[in-house]
């Protein structure tokens, strides 16, 4: 099943910053809906390691692997430090199903 980008959509963070949401045919957007094991622990892990990059890189994240950089550049990014990335309570379950789904998938 791939998942396909439809639109993305303006969101507004607590901080009041605005960021720029994914929203996916197969899941929804990320920043306003929980997303659901069943529906990411089929996915690949490069298309698991693009959802939850893309979060941080919505939010202002400056990556340091070559490999984020290459894939979504660091032009506008304003915050060094992962921790220190404002998500809200979407965004923020969101990454952790990522995460463990990419745990129980073996990504790397």
């Amino acid at each position: 099943m791939g998942i396909k980008l439809c639109a993305m959509a303006i969101a507004l963070l607590a901080s009041t910053s605005a960021a720029w949401a994914n929203c996916y045919e197969d899941l929804g957007c990320d920043n306003g809906r929980y997303f659901t094991r069943s529906e990411v622990r089929h996915l690949s892990c490069q298309v698991l390691w693009e959802l939850r990059n893309s979060m941080y890189h919505q939010n202002g994240y400056c990556f340091k692997t070559q490999r984020a950089i290459n894939s979504f550049g660091n032009d506008g990014c304003y915050i060094a430090d992962q921790a220190a990335v404002s998500l809200n309570t979407y965004e923020r379950a969101n990454i952790g199903l990522i995460v463990s789904t990419e745990r129980a998938n073996g990504c790397r």
